[in-house]
């Protein structure tokens, strides 16, 4: 049985489409459909139902797809044995992390790695949960719990320190609350709690003691944003807030604090260029631990 094919079986039944399966392995659509069909033809069997909408696991897929995860983790394992220790680095490594550690500390983190590395290609993606790690689409994740199961290496990065900021033109406009029974009379931000993707996100409650929020969204780089409009308080990060002068804390007794753990899949962890960017990220965080608490 040729892996590539098996490699290509797993990117499709990842990615859920063929189309976006082939602009991950770099490949063309035509290769991506040839190479499963050699896979199909080789196992006797039909792996994907095509739709109009992308491509569905059959029950022989389904069945199938385990035997080719044991396959890819023999592969791997190898592959981090022979030659985990590359003296160029090169590839993709695609760190899932959430957005706000992504946007206002991750990008610029990562930019002396990224001119060490040319041969390197780094990809940022919103899915700071452990699901995608578990099937190959990404491979770190920043997450904000320590799996409790399941084949993850895990190290704790940091914890770090949350507030209740406002704008300086907020406060202009509507004044600081004194008390937590205040901020019902204020317009706070907050998550969308069906998005939350972890338990660690129910700060926002905590903080604001109940208080109803006016405004929500899935995203902490837009609730930030929103909070630097003026549109109302919002609970943020303090090495995020601390960037602006123009946020200002309130409420400075009400403090909630959480951890950023990072995390790999045991079969890649030993790869050198994963464990190059787990690394770099590890140094980099452990040189600013001041900034997170």
């Amino acid at each position: 049985m040729d892996w590539d094919n098996v490699r290509v079986f797993l990117a499709v039944a990842r990615a859920g489409q063929f189309v976006a399966a082939a602009r991950r392995l770099r490949l063309d659509h035509a290769t991506v459909s040839r190479r499963v069909a050699a896979l199909e033809a080789a196992l006797g069997a039909r792996l994907f139902e095509r739709l109009t909408t992308g491509a569905r696991l059959t029950t022989s897929g389904e069945r199938f797809i385990a035997a080719a995860e044991e396959m890819e983790s023999a592969f791997l394992q190898a592959q981090a044995e022979v030659s985990g220790v590359d003296v160029e680095l090169s590839g993709d490594v695609r760190i899932g992390a959430p957005d706000g550690f992504a946007t206002y500390y991750l990008a610029e983190a990562l930019r002396d790695f990224v001119a060490r590395n040319p041969g390197l290609r780094l990809q940022l993606a919103p899915a700071p949960q452990l699901t995608p790690l578990a099937r190959r689409e990404v491979d770190v994740v920043v997450g904000l719990d320590k799996p409790e199961e399941g084949r993850f290496v895990a190290r704790k990065l940091t914890d770090y320190s949350l507030g209740i900021y406002a704008s300086a033109a907020y406060l202009a406009e509507r004044g600081a609350p004194r008390a937590v029974d205040d901020l019902a009379d204020h317009r706070l931000i907050g998550y969308i709690e069906e998005y939350a993707f972890s338990g660690a996100l129910d700060y926002v409650r905590e903080l604001y003691g109940g208080a109803p929020t006016i405004f929500e969204c899935a995203s902490a780089a837009t609730q930030f944003e929103a909070l630097r409009a003026g549109l109302g308080l919002c609970v943020v990060h303090d090495y995020i807030a601390r960037r602006f002068p123009d946020l200002k804390p309130v409420l400075p007794g009400r403090r909630a604090k959480r951890a950023y753990w990072l995390v790999t899949h045991q079969d890649t962890s030993g790869l050198g260029r994963i464990r190059a960017v787990c690394e770099h990220l590890i140094a980099c965080v452990t040189r600013d631990k001041a900034m997170f608490v």
